[in-house]
């Protein structure tokens, strides 16, 4: 029983402490490529210091809307221009729920980035 004890014991050392060998802490060059790698997003991203302008909901064109909203696509930029040539210029960031495809969300997301001046 004591050999058996006594091999057990061994073999087990031997197994946590090539445990600690294979969980070494990285090098300063690969914590240094794994904090530097990104995965694309397909969103724009500003320079750091670069402050994001509002967009103008009455006067931004279709291209504009899309470009500088986020969410919102080619067809829905078309569909807000269009909206405005209707029925007139936006009253209320607001009124932009009543355009097809602008959900509560979309606009809440984007509310800090819609002007109507």
């Amino acid at each position: 029983m004591r050999k058996i004890s006594a091999l057990l014991f061994v073999l087990l050392s031997t197994v946590s402490i090539s445990g600690i060998a294979v969980s070494a802490p990285k090098t300063e060059a690969a914590q240094s490529a794994a904090a530097t790698a990104v995965k694309p997003t397909g969103e724009t991203v500003k320079p750091i210091g670069e402050v994001a302008k509002a967009v103008n909901i009455n006067t931004a064109n279709a291209e504009t809307l899309q470009r500088e909203l986020k969410g919102i696509g080619k067809v829905k930029a078309e569909a807000i221009v269009a909206y405005r040539e209707q029925n007139g210029p936006f009253t209320s960031v607001d009124q932009l729920l009543e355009v097809k495809g602008v959900g509560k969300a979309l606009m809440e997301r984007n509310r800090a980035m819609l002007s109507l001046e």
